[in-house]
């Protein structure tokens, strides 16, 4: 990613604060991002499908006409959408320019398929007696998680890991409320992290995330955050499957350098920002973000480019 390039979101500008729920309702028009970047990220996930597809592919039984729904929607609207960059080959869609293959274990998942066709990553979640599950999902590039863990499981145990989101706490409440209330109305949320490099796969099991937070090592042992530190942002979107009822759940990083806010034109509110929402972190936070031995330092990067502008 080019230096010169301009984030494309930017939730850290104080529009979307860290650990809530965010909610905002979405124009169905913009439901699917699409970039420049497009034909290198169906290369990375045809890569990670290729090497390890049952760490980035999940489904339950009967999950088979949820995930054909989704499949004919993203058709529908990515045609409808994005002309040039998609065409009908027979009964399917493809790419311009993308090799569209899966290995053969996964060659029939419609949610599969229809993954090979944009950057986001795509989560089935069903109504059951202990709440929404996952049950399906193709997640090429984990936010510091893992599908397996996840799999199966309900809401409320899905961010148990998140300070003030575990079971019974009222923002676990809301959010099992809202998926029941969600009808046809599309809504998105914005989150964000800050990483080490550009890798777009970035799992990170219970485990792991209970060792970050005991032991609290620096992502920048150098020192020089200018150099490799780099946002990551996810834009989240829900919608409700209008015929199985599931709820498609679809997640898009973007990966901007933090270097990149230098250039942008409202440097200076966004760093100011970027560093009052670090600041406001608590402990807890802080541990769950692994950013509890770098947060001094962002902050000063942060503030010495607001002076700057």
């Amino acid at each position: 990613m080019s230096l010169a390039e301009l984030p494309t979101h930017t939730p850290y500008d104080g529009s979307s604060k860290l650990f809530t729920i965010g909610l905002k309702p979405l124009d169905p028009a913009d439901w699917i991002e699409v970039d420049d970047h497009l034909l290198p990220y169906l290369a990375e996930k045809h890569r990670l499908y290729a090497e390890i597809p049952e760490r980035v592919f999940v489904e339950e039984d009967g999950t088979r006409d949820a995930q054909h729904e989704v499949l004919d929607l993203l058709g529908t609207h990515l045609l409808e959408r994005f002309p040039d960059i998609y065409r009908h080959t027979g009964s399917s869609i493809e790419v311009v320019g993308a090799a569209n293959r899966l290995p053969a274990s996964l060659a029939d998942a419609p949610l599969a398929k229809a993954s090979q066709l944009i950057q986001e990553d795509l989560i089935l979640m069903r109504r059951g007696d202990s709440g929404w599950r996952l049950v399906a999902g193709s997640l090429c590039f984990p936010s510091s998680w893992s599908l397996l863990e996840k799999f199966g499981k309900p809401l409320q145990d899905i961010h148990a890991p998140v300070p003030g989101f575990g079971p019974g706490t009222r923002p676990a409440e809301l959010i099992n409320r809202m998926f029941d209330g969600l009808q046809g109305q599309a809504v998105e949320r914005y989150n964000w992290s800050i990483q080490s490099d550009n890798a777009l796969y970035h799992p990170l099991s219970d485990l792991q995330r209970i060792d970050r937070a005991t032991n609290r090592p620096s992502r920048f042992p150098d020192g020089n955050i200018d150099a490799h530190a780099f946002i990551r942002v996810e834009r989240q979107t829900l919608r409700k499957l209008p015929v199985t009822h599931d709820i498609l759940f679809t997640i898009r990083i973007y990966l901007d350098p933090l270097a990149v806010l230098a250039r942008h034109p409202d440097r200076a509110r966004l760093a100011v920002s970027f560093a009052a929402q670090l600041e406001a972190l608590d402990l807890a936070q802080l541990d769950y973000k692994g950013l509890t031995a770098d947060r001094d330092r962002l902050m000063t990067v942060l503030n010495h480019m607001a002076n700057d502008g």
